[in-house]
C-alpha cells in the first residue's frame, strides 16, 4: 500500500521511466505542465488531488480507495 505523497512520487516516476516517456512527454499527454509532473514525482504534498489521478490514469495506474472502518461509500 501507499501511504505518502512521496511514494506515490516514486511509482509515477517509475511507471513514465518504464514505459520510455520523459517527465515533457508525460505532461502533454495528461494535460499538465511539465512543472506539475516534476513536483508531483518529488512527493510535494500539496499538488491538486484531480491532476494527480489525471496522471495516474494516464500512466494505467488503477487507484482502489477503501474505508478504514470496512464501510461502503453508502455509510
Amino acid at each position: 500500500m501507499i501511504y505518502t505523497p512521496n511514494r506515490i512520487g516514486q511509482l509515477i516516476k517509475e511507471t513514465r521511466t518504464g514505459m520510455g516517456l520523459t517527465q515533457e512527454q508525460l505532461a502533454l499527454t495528461a494535460g499538465t505542465g511539465l512543472r506539475f509532473i516534476i513536483d508531483l514525482e518529488k512527493g510535494k504534498p500539496t499538488c491538486q488531488v484531480g491532476l494527480v489521478l489525471t496522471v495516474l490514469n494516464t500512466l494505467g495506474i488503477k487507484v482502489t480507495l477503501t474505508s478504514a472502518c470496512g464501510g461502503g461509500w453508502g455509510r
